[in-house]
């Protein structure tokens, strides 16, 4: 996902690249929460050094619904652009939540496959659960309570202000998605300063997210160090912990792994009728500085580039079909919430049934229309799923460290799948000129 505004290049400066910063400070806040289990001095840690990472974590959370909202009536008030393209828009937004919705179906099976947390030693899930002890048995209570169709009663809010006190974030979405598509559907000179003042919003948002970030790396200094420190003088416990923690980055990579191989091949040979090596060897540049980046805003342009000069799709196609998919086509960030969501579960040693997971799946698929390409607001969404299932979203504090690689990951795999549904929407068309007009 994320590192600038969405169109902007990503920004230089001296010292340690943000990412860098991070993971200095998970390492730094591993070996400190140690050292303090270890000579005992963990009642500092929690008191003097947890706060910081409380703050962060507040901080994330205060700017969820105003991220939701303003993103969301944004992205959908944008659609208004299908009653006029007809097709293309059609086909583009089918193909982009059909493989939203795919990516986590991927994600659930994988981590469902390996477990990572399901056999956490039991006096390191002890330890967690008497930290978050009480607010997990609070959402096991409700979580318990609901009648099978309850969740899908649940998601039209009887009171918008309401589902925002509380709060209900699918009913936020469902909300905003509602507003967003009603302001297409009134006159334009009336929408335009509802949209505009929406516009704001988000860009106001996304800077506080954006201010939010720099202080990341003390924060997850803070929250791991709580963590661990809070263990006990066990160190053997850290370690089990930081072996969790690498299960869980093994099932998100494979997740992408599989999404790419299972999802995008099949529509890159099939419906875009396009070489593999021609197609990947156009798109190269465009994934590299995902990679480097880890904005897919910034990519953008280098992405129509790519898009145009490498694979021949028309610029009528590419510059609908890609901006709009930096606005609702999150497969990476959607896989991802999928597998953390199920983690963090499993560290806590809470079951999650059917119903729990088709609400993450449409959960995520929802909550990644209209995220921005800034860093941290995959972990913000991740919330809101993490809400809907009724898990302590505190549990964030264990992956938040180690976010920074696994995003630079998905970021990769958000815009080959741009890619991939442009070319496709081209080939559909008839909008592909040159030496890949000819399908394979």
């Amino acid at each position: 996902m994320d590192s600038a505004p969405e169109g902007s290049a990503p920004r230089k400066g001296k010292g340690l690249a943000l990412h860098w910063q991070i993971l200095l400070g998970l390492l730094l806040g591993a070996v400190f929460g140690v050292l303090a289990a270890h000579f005992g001095f963990s009642s500092f840690v929690l008191v003097w050094i947890k706060p910081v990472g409380d703050l962060f974590f507040r901080l994330l959370k205060v700017v969820a619904i105003p991220l939701v909202v303003a993103t969301l009536v944004v992205g959908a008030a944008s659609l208004g652009d299908l009653k006029k393209i007809g097709r293309i828009g059609g086909r583009t937004l089918v193909l982009y939540l059909a493989t939203t919705a795919l990516a986590i179906t991927i994600g659930l099976l994988v981590v469902n496959l390996f477990g990572p947390g399901r056999n956490l030693d039991p006096s390191l899930r002890a330890a967690l659960l008497k930290s978050y002890g009480g607010a997990l048995e609070s959402r096991r209570a409700v979580a318990g309570s609901l009648r099978p169709l309850d969740q899908l009663v649940r998601i039209v809010p009887d009171n918008f202000f309401g589902a925002l006190a509380r709060p209900e974030m699918i009913q936020v979405v469902f909300f905003s998605l509602l507003l967003g598509v009603a302001l297409t559907r009134i006159r334009s000179d009336r929408a335009r300063p509802v949209v505009a003042f929406f516009e704001g919003l988000s860009d106001a948002v996304i800077a506080m997210v954006q201010g939010i970030m720099k202080i990341a790396p003390y924060g997850v200094f803070a929250l791991i160090a709580a963590v661990i420190a809070d263990l006990g003088k066990d160190s053997s416990q850290a370690v089990s912990l930081l072996e969790v923690l690498a299960g869980y980055m093994g099932c998100v990579v494979l997740g992408l792994a599989l999404h790419m191989a299972l999802v995008y091949t099949p529509l890159i040979r099939f419906l875009a009728r396009i070489p593999l090596g021609r197609f990947y060897r156009a798109l190269a540049p465009a994934q590299l500085l995902a990679f480097s980046s880890s904005s897919s805003g910034a990519t953008l342009p280098v992405t129509m580039e790519c898009v145009e000069e490498g694979l021949g799709v028309d610029r009528e196609i590419s510059s609908f079909v890609l901006p709009l998919g930096a606005t609702v086509n999150m497969d990476g960030t959607a896989l991802y919430q999928g597998v953390a969501a199920v983690f963090i579960a499993n560290v806590y040693g809470m079951h999650l049934g059917l119903q729990d997971m088709l609400t993450i799946v449409l959960t995520a698929t929802l909550a990644s229309i209209g995220t921005a390409a800034v860093p941290g607001v995959g972990i913000v969404m991740l919330i809101v799923v993490l809400q809907q299932i009724h898990v302590p979203p505190e549990g964030i504090a264990l992956i938040l460290g180690v976010d920074r690689p696994l995003d630079m990951c998905r970021t990769v795999l958000n815009v080959t799948g741009d890619a991939t549904v442009c070319a496709s929407v081209a080939r559909a068309e008839g909008a592909i000129q040159g030496e890949a007009a000819n399908p394979m």
